[in-house]
């Protein structure tokens, strides 16, 4: 009789994994498909970038040589490609590189809008920072004032890594529109400021000066001063590709 008992109760046993397995093994089955899909989208994606970092710094060697060698029509095609290959880093400095010529072809409007893309191709402030302050530099002289705020205040924040460079042209901007104690009290903020590059506070110092002397002819000097001096350049990229 307890042998009737076993062979019962395995049966049953027997019967219930059955029916377990009828309706687990599809959606186990199912889960494995997702994750195998997932994993070899993965691969391919970062194939890819991998693959679109190598063309795009292999492009953007080729147009720093171009230059070197005094080619801009090369230059520019080269750099045209690694922006179009490239993402993050390696798009942020071969736009820059386009804007840098377009600028010693006295085309500054394409300039600005390759700044500006620029440093739209990155959301990392050290990469689209710089580009940005370019762009607002080219146009200081014909922008109307709330153009130059909406384009600089945003970098002037404390948190931003060219923050002085930015005051300081936010400053000449209003100077330059007539708000005179507005771009004083910046500039001193800059003459105090613990963490601003030497050449901004000296600048500042003469800003300063010159507002307190009343001698407006100098601000010209002081604007032209400020576009010579670029702020730092991005970091160089690395061939791996940037995650943006």
């Amino acid at each position: 009789m307890v042998d009737v008992f076993e062979q019962v109760e395995e049966e049953l046993r027997s019967d219930r994994y059955k029916r377990l397995a009828r309706t687990w093994l599809p959606v186990v089955g199912a889960v494995l498909v997702v994750a195998l899909v997932a994993a070899l989208g993965w691969w391919g994606w970062d194939s890819l970038n991998s693959s679109k970092a190598a063309k795009a710094a292999e492009a953007y060697d080729r147009g720093m040589e171009a230059l070197r060698a005094d080619k801009p029509v090369d230059a520019r095609a080269a750099f045209e490609e690694a922006a179009k290959e490239g993402n993050g880093a390696y798009k942020v400095m071969a736009l820059q590189q386009q804007a840098g010529l377009a600028v010693s072809a006295n085309k500054i409007p394409d300039a600005v809008r390759l700044f500006d893309e620029a440093a739209k191709a990155s959301g990392d402030p050290i990469l689209s920072d710089p580009p940005a302050l370019k762009a607002a530099f080219l146009v200081m002289d014909t922008a109307p004032l709330a153009d130059l705020e909406a384009r600089l205040t945003p970098l002037a924040e404390d948190d931003r890594p060219l923050h002085a460079f930015a005051q300081e042209a936010l400053a000449l901007a209003r100077l330059q529109h007539g708000k005179t104690k507005e771009a004083r009290e910046a500039f001193v903020l800059l003459q105090l400021g613990q963490d601003v590059p030497d050449d901004v506070r000296q600048r500042a110092n003469i800003a300063v000066a010159t507002i307190d002397a009343g001698t407006a002819g100098a601000l010209k000097a002081i604007v032209d001063a400020a576009k010579s001096a670029p702020p730092p350049a991005a970091p160089a990229p690395s061939t791996a590709p940037a995650q943006q």
